[in-house]
Formats: structure tokens, C-alpha cells, sequence
């Protein structure tokens, strides 16, 4: 009988993306596996593009929700579907919670909140050997982390034709031009977001070039994207908060460059192998990089940065209003 294994998602987009390598080792190891994966109803978009994944299960649970007995209660659930093996992701107690209510055999995963009663199978991370968070979670395919090599495929979604050209008729969008994306929003705060003057004047230079110019982003990131389509003269077609994150998937699809700030979206655009920037600010790439051999970061490395702060701790977020426009453009390499 193949494996059935049950991964337990993280919530965040770009950590999502990154399970996909851990999926794929998962089927090389086990040929036949079956794995689903129990994901936030937001982000199912992103499962639904990785062919490993044979069913999405709705995580109803809400950021910082502890419903105790409602996670039991799903737990026990959950283990009524026969898995072998069960792989919690997120390093909290809730999802080590869920996992010990399924009563599936093997749980694995690393230590965490106080989850030594929850998990039979943890094992302790050793973040020197193992500093990007996608390395991190594919050694959890394996054993033990000694029999991991050290080294994760890249993430790479799969874009079903139909679906794009579906997202484009639904925006009365089309792809004579070529298109350069922008993803102009941060979730975690202004010090990680490329001032809009910057976006704006790389947009008025790809317009002039003969490239369309898309703004990709959620509601919260629309005034920001509407400044960017003011500065550049209204060259821009901003998309934030008008799209599903499904649709957004597939339209990044269609671009042939993306500047990013370090985001979700960022780790969407490499996992769809778009050629991108990525800029960073008061973060850095060694942890959680845009992981695609098509993938440039930008950064001028100041003595400042990387400070890891929401907003800069010194006033002038230097590291994001010096990193001119002509940097990005030399790190996308677009032909003219």
C-alpha cells in the first residue's frame, strides 16, 4: 500500500511556497505517496499548483485562534482518513495539537512549544546546517536530518492554461505587450517596501519601451499601488485587491519580469520561474531568498541593514530610498 502522509500547513504564502520541494522529496522517497496537506482556506490557491498534492483540506483555524477543543475535535477527525504519517510545519503547540488528537502513528516535526508530548518523531533544528527555511522543512521527508543532503529543489508551481486565460478575459487583460509586474506591498512593514517613486520611474521606463506595466497586490496595498500608477502618469494597471490570489498566480504567470519587495508574492513569481527582483531592505535574503536560478536580489548591504525591524529604527530607511531604480533595472537585465 503507497504511504499516506498529511502535511500540516504554515500560513504564510511564501512559507506555503516553500513546501512544495518537501512534497516533491516526499514522492521520490515514497513512490505513490499520497499527500494532502491541511492549508488555510486563503491559501489554497497555491496547493492547488503543485501536481504532488492529492487533496486540500480546509484549516478553519484563524490567525492566533486557540479553540483547543475545536482542534482536538478536527484532530480526531483528520485521523479517521488513515494516514501514516503526519508532518507539522508551523512550529506552534496548536498544530502540534491537531497532530496528536489525529492518533496517526508517525508525527513528525521539529521542537517547538512545548511539544514533546504531542510529537513522536521531533527532531531538533540545527539552523547552522540547515539556514533556509525551504532546506528546513524537505529534511522533515527524511528519517532523520543526516540523511538529508543539505539541498532543496527549487519550488515550482504548475499554471494551468485554461485558468490564465480565464483570469486575463475576467480583467480585460492580454499579453500583446510584454509585461513588467510590480508587487510593490510588504506585509511585514514599511522598512521591507521600495518607495513608490522608485516603482513609478522604472514603470515610465519599460512604458516608453513598449511594455505594459501590472500592479499586484492585496486591498491593502491599492493607495500604495495607486501612487505608483500617479508618479508614472497613469501607465500602470493596478490589480491589488481585485483579483483572487488564484488569479494573481495565474497573471504573475504572464509576465516576463517582476520587481518585488521580500513578500509572498516575491516567492510566488520565482516558484513560476518569472525572471525577478528582489528587493530587500530591512531584511535579508539569506533565510528566505526568491529560490529560482531567474531570481536577482538587490541590496546595498549598508552597515544599517539588515536591521529586521517593521519601521526604520533611524528614521531615513536608507537601505530602500538610495537603492535607485537603475539597480533593479540592471538586476532584471531586460532587453530594450
Amino acid at each position: 500500500m503507497p504511504k499516506k502522509i498529511l502535511i500540516i500547513s504554515p500560513s504564510w504564502i511564501g512559507d506555503c511556497v516553500m513546501t512544495q520541494p518537501l512534497c516533491r522529496r516526499l514522492r521520490e522517497l515514497h513512490p505513490g505517496a499520497v499527500i494532502d496537506v491541511f492549508a488555510p482556506k486563503w491559501s489554497m490557491a497555491v496547493f492547488e499548483r503543485m501536481p504532488e498534492i492529492s487533496e486540500i483540506i480546509e484549516n478553519p483555524f484563524g490567525h492566533g485562534a486557540l479553540e483547543l477543543k475545536k482542534r482536538w475535535q478536527t484532530g480526531r477527525q483528520l485521523g479517521k482518513r488513515g494516514y501514516d504519517q503526519v508532518i507539522v510545519l508551523p512550529g506552534s503547540l496548536k498544530s502540534a495539537l491537531i497532530a496528536a488528537a489525529t492518533g496517526i502513528r508517525q508525527r513528525t516535526g521539529y521542537v517547538g512549544e512545548s511539544r514533546y508530548l504531542l510529537l513522536n518523531d521531533i527532531r531538533k533544528l540545527d539552523k547552522a546546517a540547515l539556514p533556509l527555511m525551504v532546506d528546513r522543512y524537505t529534511a522533515l521527508a527524511y528519517p532523520a536530518q543526516a540523511g538529508f543532503n543539505g539541498c532543496s529543489d527549487n519550488p515550482q508551481l504548475q499554471i494551468n492554461a485554461a485558468g490564465r486565460a480565464a483570469a486575463l478575459a475576467g480583467h480585460g487583460l492580454n499579453t500583446a505587450k510584454p509585461v513588467l509586474a510590480f508587487c510593490p506591498g510588504a506585509e511585514y512593514g514599511p522598512a521591507k517596501r521600495w518607495p513608490a517613486r522608485h516603482f513609478a520611474e522604472l514603470a515610465r521606463r519599460y512604458a516608453r519601451s513598449g511594455w505594459q506595466v501590472w500592479l499586484f497586490g492585496s486591498q491593502k496595498d491599492f493607495e500604495t499601488a495607486e501612487e505608483i500608477n500617479t508618479l508614472s502618469d497613469g501607465l500602470c494597471i493596478n490589480l491589488c485587491g481585485k483579483t483572487s490570489l488564484a488569479e494573481a498566480i495565474d497573471l504573475l504567470s504572464c509576465a516576463e519580469a517582476v520587481v518585488c519587495n521580500d513578500s509572498g508574492l516575491m516567492h510566488l513569481a520565482a516558484a513560476l520561474g518569472r525572471r525577478l527582483a528582489a528587493v530587500y531592505g530591512s531584511s535579508s535574503a539569506d533565510h528566505t531568498p526568491p529560490l529560482s536560478d531567474n531570481a536577482a536580489t538587490v541590496s546595498l548591504n549598508l552597515d544599517c541593514s539588515p536591521c529586521f525591524k517593521r519601521e526604520c529604527p533611524l528614521g531615513h530607511t536608507d537601505c530602500l530610498n538610495k537603492l535607485a531604480p537603475d539597480l533593479v533595472e540592471q538586476a532584471l537585465k531586460l532587453p530594450e
